[in-house]
């Protein structure tokens, strides 16, 4: 307990001493929505101060009255102090050309340092070196240091370790090294690491789990133990009472502790997941150890980076120096594993020899073996109306998924059709906007958000839905990464409505639901208004089309055959070794 009040309070004042507002923009990431939402009111409510108006709208997602507020700040008299900090909520919002005049009105107002304010928009357009040289220019040294530190990892760093004489490894033993990790974080990337490590375990090995250094303290998590065990899968904290200066040296503290543990749990195999900060420890731990190791690309975090920026950010130092990493990472492990046929095609084009590539595609575990429970019913277990249709999604509510255009169709939809309603399941940072979004389109008493859920709960929430609908954007982030809730949602026996991308077509086909043009709400108010009767119900095709899904889930897509897949290329990696 003491251990981790120092742990996170050091790294709090780390963070206030760095950048106030960066801090509390990201705590305000860590608190349910609901808490946040109020607090920004309250805080906008008392105080009528263009700042303080910027940040209440930003924290409650109010993406048009953030842009309003700012837009009139710059047509009023601030201070140039003011005008940095706005500068930092605009870029915050993703309104770079706006903080661009903030930072030009903070200089003809005679600011005395904007230095900070600049080096963080360049860094917002990836360029690395230029935010360090603006920093080193003023005389900011240890801020300068930070992000250098950083880029230092970009550009080819490694941590070391010494090699390891006489090590012997424990036959069938398994070391997984995650950015996250259940109980702690529930969301897609940690049910996914979960669910194989149980089937790993379910099937004989000994299954152990390290997460990242500092991790789940540092995301305000103050009573962790050291280890939690779930499903017979023990998952390690590597929790230092302090966390090393700079990138670099967490990541050098990374590697030290997590060779540590490996001597004691004695792993024949290391497998990682990206991005390529977690291969970098990985690889040099394993070779001090002299075993293999794995690593599983489950997106293109470089592209979901540039995702949210204009079309320069893929020509940037930082979007270079990412892509080369996460492909030297990937052709120096002895496997890769990655979701699909899209990301293995990727992945071959940036150099990796496809023979070492294995298929692990998103699954379902054991428990969808039983007959799910009827829409209705389900409804009613969690207190929602029975009757009626609901259309809806389980996701991490961020801007790609496109849950935007998923209210838009339901709001052309609900004329025509009374008992239709809208269930949103999960948080995430547009959460707020969407909320904002329903109210502007008035269909806010016709749609239920319902926040982060529990695991054990998100079966019955998929359950409760009668159309599942995946409205993700058209980014090459989403052409390549196939998610894995819509393939819980077919195990559940409920048709799928999704865009038509690459890596949807690898889960959606027309014998088992819908594809629509991505970003075109027409296409996906037609797609979804076609499962719908004259009498507005669910119509025998949508019926008919869930049937087929969950048979095709069931056969081609359970934890249990991905585990085995792997566990045999593992043995294969054993025997090479």
């Amino acid at each position: 307990m003491l251990r981790n009040a120092r742990l996170l309070g050091t790294t709090a004042l780390r963070h206030l001493r760095d950048d106030p507002l960066l801090l509390v923009l990201q705590v305000s990431r860590r608190l349910p929505s609901g808490a946040v939402y109020r607090a920004a009111g309250a805080a906008a409510f008392l105080s009528r101060t263009p700042l303080t108006q910027a940040v209440a709208a930003y924290l409650r997602g109010d993406s048009s009255r953030t842009r309003e507020v700012l837009r009139s700040a710059l047509g009023a008299d601030v201070r140039a102090s003011t005008a940095l900090r706005l500068a930092e909520v605009a870029l915050a919002a993703g309104y770079p050309t706006m903080a661009d005049e903030f930072i030009v009105r903070a200089q003809t107002s005679g600011a005395p340092d904007a230095s900070r304010t600049i080096a963080r928009r360049r860094w917002y357009d990836g360029d690395m070196s230029g935010a360090v040289e603006v920093l080193r220019a003023a005389g900011r040294n240890r801020t300068a240091e930070r992000l250098e530190s950083e880029r230092r990892v970009f550009a080819g760093w490694t941590p070391t370790v010494p090699p390891v004489k006489g090590y012997v490894p424990r036959q069938h033993t398994v070391l997984h090294v995650l950015t996250n990790s259940l109980p702690h974080t529930g969301s897609g990337y940690a049910q996914r690491s979960h669910s194989i490590l149980k089937a790993q375990h379910d099937a004989g090995w000994t299954v152990h789990a390290a997460t990242r250094v500092g991790y789940p303290v540092q995301v305000g998590k103050l009573f962790a133990a050291d280890i939690d065990v779930l499903d017979g899968v023990s998952y390690h904290r590597l929790l230092p009472s302090t966390l090393a200066e700079g990138f670099d040296g967490r990541l050098q503290q990374q590697a030290e502790e997590l060779l540590a543990l490996a001597l004691q749990v004695r792993p024949t195999v290391l497998h990682t997941t990206t991005h390529f900060v977690n291969g970098l420890v990985v690889r040099e731990v394993a070779r001090a150890l002299g075993i293999p190791w794995v690593y599983e690309v489950r997106g293109q975090l470089a592209d979901t980076w540039a995702s949210s920026r204009s079309d320069a950010a893929k020509k940037s130092e930082r979007y270079r120096l990412f892509t080369e990493s996460e492909a030297q990472v990937m052709q120096s492990a002895n496997l890769v594993v990655t979701l699909g046929e899209a990301m293995k095609q990727d992945m071959v084009s940036k150099g990796v020899d496809p023979r070492k590539v294995l298929l692990c595609p998103n699954a379902v575990g054991d428990e969808y073996l039983d007959k799910p429970m009827d829409s209705g019913s389900a409804r009613q277990s969690l207190g929602l109306p029975s009757d009626g249709v609901y259309i809806g999604t389980v996701s991490s509510i961020v801007d790609y998924e496109g849950l935007d255009d998923l209210l838009r169709a339901f709001a052309v939809l609900v004329p025509d059709h009374p008992g239709l309603r809208c269930l949103i399941v999960g948080d995430g940072v547009a959460l707020p906007s969407l909320k904002t979004l329903a109210g502007q389109l008035g269909v806010s008493a016709l749609v239920t958000f319902t926040g982060r859920v529990p695991r054990e709960r998100a079966r019955l929430h998929h359950q409760a839905i009668d159309i599942f609908v995946v409205p993700r954007k058209d980014l090459e982030v989403t052409r390549a990464v196939t998610p894995l809730k819509p393939v819980e949602a077919m195990a559940s026996a409920r048709v799928v409505v999704a865009s038509d991308l690459p890596a949807l077509r690898e889960i959606v086909s027309a014998d088992t639901g819908v594809l629509v043009s991505a970003g075109d709400v027409a296409s996906l108010t037609s797609g979804i208004r076609g499962l719908l009767d004259d009498g507005g119900a669910l119509s025998s095709e949508a019926i008919e089309l869930g049937v087929f899904g969950r048979r095709d889930v069931l056969t081609n897509r359970t934890w249990t055959g991905t585990s085995f897949s792997l566990l045999h290329s593992y043995s294969g990696l054993e025997r090479a070794a």
